[in-house]
């Protein structure tokens, strides 16, 4: 089993969308700062198309490794240095299923926030009417990407990491 570049027993895919997920919360916030703070609606407007078009490529990316290179998800974690229990795998099965429910609803809220700006705001953007809808989406949206983010840095820990 290969190592992946964070010095775990996982893939470079998995490391990389770990990397990810730090990175995305920090650089979300800082489009929100620009469009609330300095009301740059249209740096806000490239950082959201950017995090979304490279969130998409890099999730693709994943799931093509984890599920057609590695045969999934247990493939990769039963290759630990120190082998997981059964209870311990079902463990790290169960933080999965809380992790996917958040990884899973990110794409779509984020998807119908992108799809109805690009479609209801102007352009150059500004605020309109369709900006309180936005708001509330974008703030789902931040919520379940920030979550999405804490679930699979805790599922990475407690697959490879940690002794569970």
């Amino acid at each position: 089993m290969e190592y992946g570049f964070l010095g775990y027993r996982s893939t470079f895919m998995l490391d990389f969308v770990v990397s990810a997920l730090i990175l995305i919360v920090p650089l979300l916030l800082f489009s929100l700062y620009s469009v609330k703070i300095k009301r740059n609606f249209a740096l806000h407007k490239k950082l959201q198309i950017l995090l979304g078009a490279v969130l998409l490529v890099a999730v693709a990316a994943f799931e093509v490794d984890v599920q057609i290179m590695h045969g999934g998800w247990e493939n990769i974690v039963n290759q630990r240095e120190t082998p997981l229990t059964p209870e311990q795998f079902n463990y790290v099965r169960n933080v999965l299923y809380v992790h996917l429910v958040f990884a899973v609803t990110t794409p779509l809220f984020w998807a119908a926030t992108l799809f109805l700006a690009l479609r209801r705001i102007p352009n150059p953007p500004a605020p309109c009417a369709h900006s309180s809808l936005h708001k509330k989406l974008g703030w789902i949206s931040t919520i379940d990407i920030t979550l999405t983010s804490l679930t699979g840095l805790y599922w990475y820990y407690t697959a490879f990491v940690s002794s569970v």
